[in-house]
């Protein structure tokens, strides 16, 4: 136990969001206390954002060994080892949460191995216990408290994981052997990036999706545009459909699908459920507390603070966009405002980008087109496909296209949305202009480099205002 059991701040979870709010703090001459249950690093470098990337990149890699003819090579006997695949993910998270253990000694922040919660007050001070095993670990004091607990997949009834025939994110991840076939409810980021991944790896897969197209929170000529690219990759893609468990073998499952008011059953050897998150709300000791709770997740206002005096909440705690980037950049707004810093922004959610890292990839920033009409926006709306540009077809990538949204009295960029090679990484170049309210006039003056996939963003702003060159 150490030895110092007082600070300006706890910080309950330490996935990103806690962590990064945590180092930020300590940055501003805070002493800090981080209690973290399980892994340093959270859900993201250990189950999620880091370890799937990993999952999805040996996927890639097989796809691009099995179409070696277009780039004019051959290769016999093209294998892969699941075994490995998983264990060099596994590698990379674990290097990465060394590395958050790493920045906590580095900027002298006191990690508590343990479960914490909120214990009442101690005068003007708030008391957070921590337990490990059950038994009391410490009784931490400080004068505020960050709650980032995060939260765990959602369950369905007629469609609870059991471990080893219907599983969530965790066991998909660390699959024993590779299943031959596989049925993914839930078409969301989490779902068709393991879609993806075992289809590229060469298992049957169906997605089904209860709303009536896939990846729905994406602008509909996307998930349009995404719909057939999975099809084409041999999917079958089900919409305006649901799930439940019909039975049970030794090692396969049999499910009922119903689609338009019909039911068929399909068997497959696997079932991954993807179906939404729902936060840890609970044992975190909000109970007789004035902080408030809506559908599983903490209420908190634009500095993150919550009902309840100097109690703050973060990340997936406090509800969508579930992303770890988003988690990061609310730790760092709620300890700035704590620290009493001038000019510290609230969060804007129209400027948080969202990627998924299926194939192919799916990018966005700000409003999709429905969106921005529906708000009364009068738009201009640009298109650019892959394959009007150069450096696609050099790569071999012509499957994609990029989308931008004006409004069309101002200017102003509304959103942006793309699929395609690498436009996780592009759309970062429509975040920065949306946080510097860059407008379709400086846009078009900005010199993109030449070859590049960038340049179909410029394409894209062009052809919203009639000025497309290369379409």
């Amino acid at each position: 136990m150490a030895e110092n059991t007082n600070f300006d701040l706890v910080v309950v979870g330490g996935g990103p969001g806690g962590y990064v709010a945590a180092i930020r703090a300590a940055q501003l001459k805070m002493s800090v206390a981080l209690v973290e249950r399980e892994h340093l690093g959270g859900i993201c470098l250990n189950w999620g954002c880091i370890p799937t990337k990993a999952l999805l990149r040996s996927s890639e890699i097989n796809h691009l060994l099995h179409n070696l003819d277009a780039y004019g090579f051959s290769a016999s006997n093209v294998s892969f080892d699941i075994a490995k695949i998983v264990k060099r993910s596994r590698a990379v998270a674990s290097q990465l949460s060394g590395g958050v253990k790493h920045l906590m000694k580095k900027h002298k922040i006191t990690v508590f191995d343990g479960h914490g919660k909120l214990a009442g007050t101690a005068g003007a001070l708030r008391k957070v216990a921590v337990a490990k095993d059950g038994k009391p670990l410490a009784d931490l004091t400080a004068k505020n408290v960050i709650l980032a607990t995060g939260a765990r997949a959602r369950v369905l009834p007629g469609l609870e994981p059991d471990g080893k025939l219907v599983w969530t994110y965790k066991e998909a991840m660390v699959p024993p052997s590779m299943p031959k076939s596989l049925l993914v409810v839930g078409s969301g980021a989490i779902g068709i990036e393991f879609a993806s991944f075992y289809r590229n790896l060469g298992a049957a897969v169906t997605v089904v999706e209860v709303l009536e197209r896939v990846l729905p929170v994406e602008d509909e000529d996307i998930s349009a545009f995404a719909k057939k690219a999975f099809e084409k990759q041999g999917m079958t893609i089900m919409t305006s459909a649901s799930a439940k468990i019909a039975r049970k073998g030794a090692d396969d499952v049999t499910v009922a699908i119903t689609q338009g008011g019909k039911t068929t059953e399909v068997t497959v050897d696997r079932v991954i459920s993807a179906v939404g998150i729902v936060g840890n709300v609970e044992n975190i000791g909000i109970e007789g507390t004035k902080v408030q709770v809506d559908r599983t997740h903490v209420v908190a206002d634009k500095w993150l603070a919550t009902g309840e005096p100097n109690v703050y909440a973060i990340g997936d705690l406090v509800g969508a966009p579930w992303l770890a980037h988003k988690a990061m950049h609310e730790g760092v707004i709620c300890v700035e405002k704590i620290a009493g810093l001038k000019d510290v922004h609230a969060m804007d959610t129209s400027k948080i980008p969202g990627c998924t890292y299926c194939m192919p990839q799916v990018a966005s920033v700000g409003l999709t087109e429905k969106a921005a009409k529906a708000k009364g926006y009068a738009v201009r709306v640009g298109k650019f496909p892959y394959i009007g540009n150069g450096k696609a077809i050099a790569m071999g990538e012509t499957e994609g296209m990029i989308k931008t949204v004006f409004d069309a009295k101002t200017g102003e960029l509304l959103g942006a949305h793309m699929i395609g090679a690498e436009v996780t990484e592009l759309i970062q170049g429509y975040t920065i202009a949306k946080t510097l309210e860059t407008t379709e006039a400086e846009l078009m003056g900005t010199i993109f480099p030449h070859p590049t996939l960038s340049e179909m963003m410029h394409e894209s702003v062009l052809d919203a205002y009639g000025r497309a060159l290369h379409f």
